[in-house]
């Protein structure tokens, strides 16, 4: 099997987890087996997006001489082609497909939750991060999902309800970012979101099998019920679903700016839902989305084949673990190795071993607790954690290593859950800049709380249930008034001589990192197209057993499992949204594991 036939030959739709017997989140397929997506009912697309849809179906990347577009959607993905066409930059057209994710795809993100955005800037050379995570409300304490007894709850008992709702971020993220580099009038980046609320959209397949296979959970909110199970059934593929309440939402941010969502019956409304949540109420006040602040922080840089790796700091481990997956497998020649090599896979799956070692004990909120960034990042550092990939099987043990610090502190070892939903956007504009931007409302349909016609996030789940470890040392990633939960999302934008290569990202939970490192690779190492890149095998290693996707040659399976690794063969939903800027200009790719469409023009 050729290097493209291995990366295409995973085109699959459903997935679902069970992590540390906690939980399970159900992923459902896209289209059945063998269906062409081609003829799946979007609603009303034009001739590009009807292109976009053909290519991705016959694995070809999609070119464009001036900008280019990707995210999870046709409908978002059209959206924000035209704002692009009509000269709108980057951050104007996020915009406008944000507002339409969250319509059309709310199960994964929208104005309910919080995003990570990496800005490359063409006039300056600059690149930059917006921090939009979700915040803690001010009224928790270090028990929050905890029992009378002190164990911790069950990770779906804490989910449902709205103990989980952390402060959203993506409304004053999106405003943030069109003040600081947007062009297009802001109200009217809004337009298509709200004829599409108002009018009425078509349910995707995708969409229709999540909520079908949700039930109780998703019914106990009133506002959810009423939504998603119209005439007490699951909202049915290619049937219309109408939503005034998000219509009427998009009307106030687009009249009144990100204020008229932090503050006023928005937020009135907001704060009910989360503190009348029958059986779960939670502690979110209007005054913890007053307060509420996107921080602008400098992105992580990692060197890698000659190119800068730059993705998220923290809160998110997305930038930092991805960095040190990339950095430990440098001095290890991955492109003569091939695709199709079990010793490829055995130094991808240690290296991210140990990351996600360190990413346990040492990665949090930095506002909060004292990390290593620069630390374990350092090329040194790297090389030496590196040399431990040396050997011919997998690694027996993997611990955290010593990262150089600023001060001293010690941290315990953390096991919280990051389930997978989310989704991510990339975009560059005629102007050369680039925008990668991965958004989430944490577990799939977030709390299952509804206000104002949008979902609100569980992310608060993201911090770890326990305090302590069981030597007794505090976690890095325990909960705190004010506080951003720890990330794996990895929105990353790849430099080469200065100027962006690659424009990347994915949802998935934890499994991001392995997502986003793997995509990097076949496209450096084993040339792979972006399309080719994105739908290339998914085998991801965080702690211990290797998740791998059916299909694989026996070969590689038969040699991973020589090599004394324990695979996990499981449904890898990765939604990897890829654009590769080029000498002939820009090629856009999608992942064939979701609905997503790239556009270019």
């Amino acid at each position: 099997m050729t290097r493209t036939g291995l990366a295409l030959a995973l085109l699959m739709g459903s997935a679902a987890l069970a992590h540390a017997q906690q939980a399970t989140d159900a992923i459902a397929p896209e289209a059945a087996a063998g269906t062409d997506v081609t003829t799946t009912d979007f609603g009303d697309l034009d001739a590009s997006a009807q292109d976009a849809l053909t290519a991705k179906s016959e694995g070809r990347a999609v070119t464009g001489d001036d900008w280019m577009i990707t995210a999870a959607h046709p409908l978002a993905v059209q959206a924000g082609a035209r704002v692009l066409e009509q000269g709108g930059s980057a951050a104007d057209a996020m915009v406008a497909v944000q507002t339409v994710l969250g319509l059309v795809e709310p199960q994964s993100s929208g104005l309910g939750g919080g995003a990570f955005l990496v800005w490359y800037d063409a006039a300056t050379g600059q690149v930059t991060t917006l921090d939009g995570r979700e915040t803690a409300p001010m009224a928790v304490t270090p028990t929050l999902f905890q029992d009378d007894q002190g164990q911790p709850l069950e990770f779906m008992q804490a989910v449902v309800g709205g103990l989980s709702v952390g402060t959203p971020g993506t409304p004053r993220l999106m405003e943030v970012a069109h003040r600081k580099w947007g062009r297009a009038n802001w109200s009217g980046l809004f337009d298509d979101a709200i004829t599409l609320a108002g009018d009425g959209f078509t349910v995707s397949p995708r969409l229709a099998a999540l909520v079908a296979g949700e039930g109780e959970a998703l019914q106990g909110d009133p506002a959810a019920a009423a939504y998603f199970f119209p005439d007490g059934q699951p909202a049915a593929a290619g049937s219309p679903l109408e939503n005034p309440a998000y219509a009427e939402t998009l009307r106030v941010l687009a009249d009144q700016g990100a204020d008229g969502f932090y503050t006023g019956p928005v937020a009135e409304q907001i704060v009910a839902a989360v503190r009348g949540a029958t059986g779960n109420p939670g502690l979110l006040s209007m005054q913890d989305l007053a307060a509420y602040r996107v921080i602008e922080r400098p992105a992580v840089c990692v060197e890698y084949r000659d190119h800068d790796v730059c993705g998220m700091g923290p809160p998110s481990s997305g930038g930092l673990t991805v960095g040190q997956i990339l950095g430990m497998l440098g001095g290890y020649d991955l492109a003569a190795l091939g695709a199709e090599n079990p010793e490829a896979w055995r130094l991808i799956g240690d290296a991210s071993r140990l990351a996600f070692a360190d990413r346990g004990r040492f990665m949090a909120d930095s506002d909060f607790v004292a990390m290593p960034t620069d630390g374990l990042i350092d090329r040194a550092y790297l090389a030496e954690r590196g040399e431990l990939l040396a050997g011919d099987d997998s690694l027996p043990d993997v611990a955290p290593g010593s990262p150089g610090w600023s001060h001293a502190r010690l941290w315990g070892q953390d096991s919280a859950l990051e389930l997978p939903s989310t989704s991510h956007i990339s975009i560059v504009d005629a102007d050369g800049n680039a925008l990668s931007m991965t958004t989430t409302i944490e577990n799939g349909f977030g709390s299952r709380v509804m206000a104002a016609g949008f979902l609100l996030n569980n992310e608060l789940t993201d911090f770890s249930f326990e305090t302590h470890d069981a030597a007794g040392w505090p976690i890095a990633n325990a909960v705190a008034p004010g506080k951003r939960p720890r990330s794996s999302m990895a929105p990353t934008i790849v430099l080469k001589d200065g100027a962006p290569a690659l424009v990347i990202g994915s949802p998935g939970g934890s499994r991001i990192i392995g997502y986003v490192a793997r995509a990097i690779v076949a496209h450096l190492d084993w040339g792979m197209d972006i399309q080719s890149a994105v739908a290339a095998p998914n085998l991801v290693n965080r702690f211990g057993p290797m998740d791998v996707e059916a299909g694989l040659p026996a070969a590689l399976t038969e040699g991973l499992t020589a090599m004394g690794f324990e695979l996990n063969e499981t449904e890898l939903t990765s939604g990897l949204q890829g654009i590769a800027i080029t000498p002939d200009g820009l090629e856009g790719g999608a992942d064939p594991r979701r609905e997503g469409i790239a556009i270019g023009g």
